[in-house]
């Protein structure tokens, strides 16, 4: 069948329902609020401890805490399941994105001054779904959801200056992907395209009812379209990115029990994210065949975080550690840009910048251990933090809602070699509510989930 062709303008300015407030979110904001178990099973303190492998993604100068000589190899499977509900118009809405795989594996090595290494991690990312007869996909019959995946290749190497003081160093190859599907009206979504590109009062109206032909003009109100770019693949989403990030790092040891750490994760670089040239489509519902074309995400950036923290051990028996971390949200969460090109040139482009204003986070980390043999470790901890999501900008699609947590785990070496740890994380349950506009009525998301963490690690 032919392909209907008409102004892309208008169409992309129906279809872009409450484009993505951000990305798909981990637990603070966007991120995870610790890598691994035994981070995980501590309030998400890594700058001062010995956090495994996983200190190559946190502070990479903890992992010249392993012994000289040895190196070590570690695997970790994190199970994200979170608990999302959207309720407008008096009905509610539960979305079916409740279980997210995130693996990781990593190599380090301890020579003399020198520790270094590489890692798998995957850094943040989750995502909603809701039904197609929910009031999130406007009761159309055809699904809403959201899917973003962030991962990183790491290459860590630490510096033992001297006996006190050790810097370093991780590069990140970082890769991105999204899905996103939505469904909205075209009143609902005029406020999205770019002021450049917004048609007279009025305007709007006439030009969408000239898509079809003997179709008397839309109501803004009752038509509906939609946005699709998605794959089947379970691991990345229908646009893609690469780039480079990297992590600076230092511990200091001010007593034998006491140490201090610190880092500072650089905001990426990661390439726009793209689909393919017929990746993406926007239509009209029941109104004829979508147009398809490519969907670039524009500067899409993971943010810098500065953290400090410390480690006390007590006894042998007992260890307290604390953090405090800075996310720079307010730098890399301005707006949300994207850019849809038509497959067909006599329809042309459109740009869609939409504001997100996301507030810096401040997160405080506290955890303990205690060894209750020498096999058995327990572990204990909390974080705490602030919304980083401004609530006029929050979407079901997107509620990077969460606060607080709490944290428990456990390590227990089966070998002299091999040590098992698990943790669970819990964040209890944050609602905010939207107010919307004239055009958009008041939601009123609710967000909870957990966070269960395996991991094996060998040391030879």
């Amino acid at each position: 069948m032919k392909r209907q062709q008409f102004p892309i303008r208008a169409v992309a300015l129906a279809a872009a329902l409450a484009l993505p407030m951000g990305s798909a979110m981990a637990t603070n904001g966007m991120l995870m609020e610790g890598y691994a178990a035994v981070a995980t099973s501590m309030g998400g303190a890594a700058q001062a401890h010995d956090v495994g492998n996983s200190g190559m993604a946190q502070n990479p100068a903890t992992l010249a805490l392993q012994p000289d000589g040895t190196s070590r190899f570690a695997v970790n499977l994190g199970l994200l399941q979170p608990d999302v509900k959207s309720s407008a118009m008096g009905t509610t809405a539960e979305s079916g994105g409740d279980l997210y795989v995130m693996p990781s594996i990593g190599y380090t090595k301890r020579n003399g001054p020198w520790t270094y290494g590489i890692g798998m991690y995957a850094q943040g990312g989750m995502g909603t779904e809701y039904d197609g007869n929910s009031v999130i996909s406007a009761m159309q019959g055809l699904p809403s959801r959201s899917e973003l995946g962030v991962g990183n290749v790491l290459v860590p190497v630490a510096y033992q200056v001297n006996s006190n003081l050790t810097v370093a160093a991780t590069l990140k190859f970082i890769w991105a992907s999204l899905d996103m599907q939505m469904t909205g009206s075209v009143a609902q979504l005029a406020g999205y395209v770019s002021p450049q590109q917004t048609t007279p009062s009025g305007g709007l109206v006439t030009q969408m009812g000239s898509i079809a032909q003997g179709l008397t003009p839309l109501d803004p109100q009752t038509t509906f379209a939609r946005i699709d770019f998605s794959d089947d693949n379970k691991f990345s989403g229908a646009a893609k990115a690469t780039g480079l990030g990297a992590i600076l790092g230092a511990t200091y040891r001010v007593t034998p029990e006491v140490l201090l750490g610190a880092s500072y994760q650089l905001k990426t670089r990661l390439s726009d994210m793209e689909t393919n040239s017929s990746g993406a489509s926007l239509g009209f519902i029941g109104l004829g065949p979508a147009d398809t074309g490519k969907m670039t995400i524009i500067d899409f950036q993971m943010p810098s975080v500065l953290a400090v923290g410390g480690s006390w051990q007590v006894n042998p028996s007992w260890m307290l550690v604390a953090d405090l971390k800075r996310i720079g949200w307010a730098d890399s969460m301005k707006s949300f840009r994207m850019r849809y090109d038509s497959s067909i040139a006599t329809n042309g482009s459109v740009d869609f910048a939409i504001k997100q204003e996301w507030k810096n986070q401040t997160v405080l980390n506290l955890g303990a251990a205690w060894k209750a043999t020498d096999q058995l470790t327990l572990r204990a901890g909390a974080s705490f933090s602030d919304n980083p999501v401004p609530d006029q900008y929050v979407h079901p699609l997107f509620p990077a809602i969460e606060k607080n947590h709490v944290m428990f785990g456990f390590g227990y070496k089966v070998s002299k070699a091999g040590t098992i740890s698990a943790s669970f994380a819990h964040a209890p349950k944050v609602t905010v509510t939207n107010p919307g506009d004239a055009n958009t009525p008041p939601i009123t998301i609710s967000h909870s989930q957990n966070n269960l963490q395996f991991g094996y690690s060998h040391t030879f």
